[in-house]
C-alpha cells in the first residue's frame, strides 16, 4: 500500500489494484463500492510530491511502515470517542488484514477465496488467520441438535442390534 502510484488503480467496471506483493508476487485485489467512491474523491486532490505516489506523507514522499502505524493510531483514539473499547487496542496492518480473513469467513467465502485474497499459496497457511468465534461455534453447535428433539442418550432398537452384531 505504501508503494502504490496512481497508475496501480484500474477505476471503471472491475475497478481493482494491481501490485507486486511480498515474494515479488503481482497481486489484483478488487476494490469495493464504497472504497471506490473514497479513491476518486482522493484522486481528484492536488496530488503532493512528483512521483505520483497515491499515498504520501506530508513533504510528498513514500509513506513509510512507521506512518502507517501513525496514521492508524491517530484514527484509533478518534474511534475510540465512539467506540471505548478501542481505547486500548492495539490496531495494526497485521490485526486488520487478520479482520478482514475473519470478516471473509463469517460472511460464508470458501477457505481456498480467502487464501487468494491474502496471497497465500497454501490455503494451511490461511488457517492461521481464520480461527473460529465464539458466535461461529455456537451457530455450529446449533445445527447438530433438532430444535425440538428431546435430549438424551441414543438407544438403538432391537432390529439395528441384531443387524450389527450380524456383521
Amino acid at each position: 500500500m505504501t508503494g502504490l502510484k496512481s497508475e496501480d488503480i484500474i477505476l471503471g467496471a472491475g475497478a481493482h489494484v494491481r501490485l507486486i506483493g511480498k515474494g515479488r508476487k503481482e497481486r489484483c485485489t478488487p476494490i469495493a463500492r464504497f472504497t471506490l467512491a473514497v479513491l476518486r474523491t482522493w484522486l481528484r486532490e492536488p496530488q503532493r510530491g512528483d512521483d505520483h505516489v497515491l499515498f504520501p506523507n506530508a513533504k510528498g514522499e513514500r509513506l513509510s511502515v512507521h506512518g502507517v502505524q501513525y496514521l492508524l493510531n491517530k484514527h484509533r483514539v478518534t474511534a475510540s470517542n465512539l467506540c471505548p473499547s478501542l481505547k486500548h487496542k492495539r490496531v495494526t496492518v497485521h490485526r486488520l488484514r487478520h479482520t478482514m480473513a475473519m470478516d471473509l469467513l463469517q460472511a460464508g467465502v470458501d477457505c481456498s477465496v480467502i487464501a487468494l485474497w491474502l496471497g497465500h499459496e497454501h490455503v494451511e497457511t490461511t488457517q492461521i488467520y481464520l480461527e473460529a468465534t465464539l458466535a461461529m461455534k455456537e451457530k455450529a453447535l446449533a445445527k447438530t441438535s433438532p430444535p425440538d428433539g428431546t435430549p438424551g442418550r441414543y438407544k438403538p432398537g432391537d432390529r439395528l442390534l441384531a443387524f450389527l452384531n450380524s456383521l
